[in-house]
């Protein structure tokens, strides 16, 4: 049955018609996503249209999608996008779907004028740009009008006929690594960083008490940069560490078939956990080095070391602090709010939208 033949908004074709597109899209980045997206697809559309329509969006932040391998014909039944006003509706998860290792960015049925796109597999740069030119692509397909696809796309995303529709794979080169930066920007790095507050602060405080000690004046002297080096990354590690033990964010697979996904989503977690600790950890340099240029006098300073002493030494002499401080701020962290960590680690969405959709679904029955 042809696309057109189900549009709900008007006869194809005839003048003035309106196609009206929903955006449901998962909180968070798919939801923020969905709103700039709608808000240019009318324009960008009209611009490659031949025939006088009027395209119109709405937007809607529900997560409907529990499992990231759920069969496309669930997320239909899910979904159930006949019910709804519109003429073609678009889904945006942030769930990483996947065939075999291929990440799949849409699974697409013009039968029900319907899109389910991954915004996981799109990768982790210009990726407005990139969901844009897929839900373009997508539309043309369940609208059966080639010419509405932006130039170049049908080439580059490979694509599959199954049971409901089409699947359009991410375009080869990286493809596992495009999913994985992905799903690190999905999680959202910066939120971690202006969510461990309590963090900063305890770092912040430790870093201050080790400045009035002449030891750690000594200490930055004579270790050398390549002490120093290890002394950083040792720091670094230790607050990850402590961040995934003492917030449970390691997923551990319940069996074989759960362990490539255990995998990806760990690293995807670790990876935003590095994101962030070493933003704060920067932050926290930049708030000791201007703590004790202010209050640590140079003849002090120079008294100690037996030389004089330049910015060079404040820089060092901070270097050591910061990554005191930073183990400092890793034993402080089991003071912030889970939330906050959380949100950093794929699994425990997903955990999280399992049991919401649990929930649902006991309330409706």
């Amino acid at each position: 049955m042809e696309a057109n033949e189900h549009l709900r908004g008007g006869q194809s074709g005839a003048a003035g018609e309106q196609v009206s597109v929903l955006f449901i899209a998962d909180p968070g980045t798919p939801a923020a996503l969905a709103e700039r997206v709608a808000e240019h697809l009318p324009q960008r559309m009209r611009s490659r249209d031949r025939l006088e329509r009027w395209w119109t969006t709405c937007v809607r932040s529900k997560p409907y999608l529990s499992d990231e391998q759920a069969d496309f014909a669930d997320v239909i039944d899910a979904v159930d996008p006949s019910s709804e006003g519109e003429d073609v509706v678009v889904y945006l998860t942030d769930l990483p779907r996947r065939e075999d290792t291929l990440p799949v960015v849409a699974d697409v049925s013009a039968d029900h004028l319907f899109a389910l796109i991954s915004v996981a597999a799109v990768g982790g740069v210009h990726i407005e740009r990139r969901i844009r030119t897929v839900t373009e692509l997508a539309i043309a397909h369940i609208l059966g009008e080639p010419e509405l696809m932006p130039p170049g796309t049908a080439r580059r995303f490979p694509c599959v006929q199954i049971e409901d529709g089409i699947r359009y794979f991410a375009p080869s080169g990286l493809r596992r690594l495009r999913l994985l930066s992905g799903m690190v920007r999905a999680n959202r790095p910066w939120r971690l960083v202006t969510g461990l507050s309590k963090v900063l602060v305890g770092a912040f405080a430790t870093g201050a008490i080790a400045l009035a000690t002449d030891t750690i004046w000594l200490f930055a002297d004579t270790m050398g940069p390549w002490r120093m080096s290890a002394a950083t990354i040792l720091s670094i590690v230790a607050m990850i560490l402590w961040l995934i033990l003492d917030h449970e964010l390691w997923e551990r697979p319940k069996s074989p078939e759960e362990r490539d996904r255990s995998a990806l989503y760990n690293t995807a977690t670790v990876a935003t956990l590095v994101i962030g600790v070493i933003v704060l950890h920067v932050a926290l340099f930049c708030l000791l080095l201007f703590t004790a240029c202010l209050a640590l006098p140079p003849e002090l300073l120079s008294r100690i070391l037996g030389r004089g002493v330049n910015f060079s030494d404040y820089l060092t002499l901070t270097w050591l602090l910061a990554s005191i401080a930073t183990i400092g701020g890793a034993l402080g962290s089991g003071l912030e709010d889970d939330a906050a960590v959380k949100e950093a680690a794929y699994g425990v969405r997903q955990r999280q939208r399992i049991e919401e959709t649990r929930r649902r679904s006991n309330e409706a029955g």
